[in-house]
């Protein structure tokens, strides 16, 4: 499923346009983007959590050549399924 189907499945079960869906799947995108971007998590009952880990410089290796290099320090987003998500994809 990408974005456009996803919009289609929201306008359908809601009842709204798609163009409605379209505003209201991309706010909710920016909101938890933006709070993640805050250094904060978000949480949705049921669904799961999302939240940032700090990956710390670390050295690794070309494969191609076999040359040492540094890896930058970054962060990164996880995302921990809820209950009620893994029960409905057992």
């Amino acid at each position: 499923m990408n974005k456009g189907d996803l919009i289609n499945k929201i306008a359908s079960s809601a009842k709204i346009t798609k163009v409605q869906a379209t505003d209201a799947l991309n706010a909710v995108v920016e909101g938890i983007g933006q709070e993640l971007k805050e250094g904060g998590k978000v949480t949705l009952i049921g669904f799961g959590t999302f939240s940032v880990s700090h990956r710390e410089a670390r050295s690794g290796r070309n494969p191609r050549t076999g040359e040492t290099l540094t890896i930058e320090s970054k962060n990164s987003v996880k995302f921990k399924a809820g209950k009620e998500l893994s029960d409905a994809v057992n």
